[in-house]
C-alpha cells in the first residue's frame, strides 16, 4: 500500500499521526506528512486505513491498495 498527504488538504489535526506514527510524521504546526516515501508495511495498513477514515478533511490519498 501507498499513501501521501495532500498537504493542501491537510489542516493539522494530527488524527492520523495519533492513529499511526510509524506511517505519519508531523511538524510543530501538526501538517502531516509520511515517513518511508509513503510505503506502509504490510503490518500497518489497518491502523493506516483507520487513519484514513478518521481525517476530517480527506487529506489522506491511496495511491496503490
Amino acid at each position: 500500500m501507498k499513501i501521501r498527504v495532500n498537504e493542501e488538504k491537510c489542516q493539522g489535526h494530527a488524527r492520523c499521526y495519533a492513529l499511526a506514527p510509524e506511517v505519519f510524521d508531523v511538524d510543530d504546526y501538526g501538517q502531516s506528512s509520511v515517513k518511508n516515501d509513503g510505503w506502509v508495511p504490510d503490518a500497518l495498513e489497518n491502523k493506516v486505513r483507520l487513519a484514513v477514515e478518521n481525517c476530517p478533511e480527506y487529506a489522506i490519498e491511496v495511491l496503490e491498495p
